[in-house]
């Protein structure tokens, strides 16, 4: 194979490109634009670009004129990559399961972290640190660390530890946009067992957007993420993070089912935290109830319902039981799930408009959100049991 001048632009013929890309361990499929040149008909890109696209490596061989892909490592690769920033969380547990007694050594509950932070920062799942006591941090090298801050948010499922540690090696992660559904993903953590830390599967993102049994969007993928593998990463052959394990669906006939939370969920709770120290989540005010299509998922544009108005500001909206929701800030709702993540770019004290039905009357509401902290309704206290089973 020649190739285009002294820059090291191999000559990759759609044809040859189509077959090499094919042949990566499940490359991904890239819609970005790479700069080309068509020579006797035949398509010709740069090699810095098509390995930025589908990931691999390879290598130009001046004498035979020849450029060799290889697509073939790149699992391998993005494992070794992203391994070093990921941990084994360890400690006893405050659950007694199968008869074991409170003061037994071996009742003990295990998770996975990220290192976002080279100063011993680590996200991970709230579920996976909270009611663990005496917690133990293991890296990749084998060394052990205290917990020595913790930061949990049960509502979106993810927590922040600290541990007293200095040039660990820090995560990347994508953009959210980023991800599509296909694109091969690996989940890496700690799953059954604590001795099987840094274990790695292989999937695809099955799909985007889930709403199903959490406040935010979610991730969908099959790959395989047991017990344990909970705040672990979820990255593409980039190696970067596109979501941290949270759940999977269990039960017979049921098959590949994990859940992940995304990365800009992940990010806002991040922020959050080293901002305030705790979560300024925004809400309505309202107690809602979602139209029968929404619940079932069904494709839909129905409003939700009013069910109870929660907090003074939206009693001084002048909003009340009965009335209809269509859109905040200019935004159509269709369910709980909706509002949450539309919300997470505001806080507290901040106005929207809301667009609704009253008395017959299509209005438009000026609402004040509300800390939603400071409200408990029945919503709140229904997901928090379910976590708790």
């Amino acid at each position: 194979m020649s190739v285009l001048g002294k820059k090291g632009i191999a000559i990759l013929m759609a044809a040859v490109l189509s077959i090499s890309v094919a042949a990566t361990a499940g490359a991904v499929e890239s819609k970005a634009a790479m700069q080309a040149k068509v020579v006797d008909g035949q398509v010709y890109v740069n090699t810095k670009d098509l390995l930025k696209a589908v990931g691999g490596s390879g290598q130009y061989d001046a004498k035979s004129g020849t450029y060799t892909y290889k697509g073939s490592e790149a699992i391998p690769k993005v494992i070794e990559k992203v391994s070093p920033s990921v941990v084994g969380i360890i400690g006893k547990s405050t659950e007694v399961q199968d008869g074991a007694t409170s003061d037994d050594r071996y009742n003990l509950a295990h998770g996975t972290g990220v290192i976002i932070r080279s100063n011993g920062w680590i996200v991970t799942n709230a579920h996976v640190v909270d009611g663990l006591t005496n917690p133990v941090v293991v890296t990749t090298d084998g060394n052990t660390y205290k917990i020595t801050k913790t930061y949990s948010d049960a509502l979106s499922d993810l927590a922040l530890i600290k541990i007293n540690a200095k040039s660990l090696k820090p995560a990347s992660f994508v953009k959210a946009s980023q991800t599509t559904v296909g694109e091969t993903v690996i989940a890496l953590g700690t799953p059954i067992s604590f001795s099987l830390r840094n274990s790695a599967t292989v999937g695809i993102i099955s799909g985007l957007n889930r709403g199903v049994e959490a406040t935010y969007r979610l991730i969908q993928t099959d790959t395989a993420i047991n017990p344990g593998n909970s705040g672990g990463p979820l990255v593409n052959l980039k190696g970067e993070v596109v979501g941290i394990n949270s759940m999977k669906f269990s039960a017979v006939g049921v098959e590949s089912l994990g859940f992940s939370i995304p990365v800009d969920t992940v990010q806002y709770i991040i922020d959050q935290f080293f901002k305030y120290g705790k979560i300024k989540r925004a809400s309505l005010g309202l107690q809602l109830e979602e139209s029968w299509s929404a619940i079932v998922g069904l494709p839909t544009d129905d409003p939700l319902t009013i069910t109870g108005v929660l907090s003074p500001e939206a009693k001084k909206a002048k909003i009340k039981e009965g009335d209809v929701l269509y859109s905040v800030a200019g935004k159509r709702v269709s369910s709980v799930v909706d509002i949450n993540e539309l919300l997470k770019k505001y806080l507290p004290g901040q106005k929207v408009k809301l667009l609704m039905q009253s008395d017959g009357d299509i209005v438009t509401r000026t609402l004040v959100l509300a800390d939603r902290a400071d409200i408990v309704d029945e919503e709140d206290e229904a997901f928090l049991a379910d976590e708790e089973q």
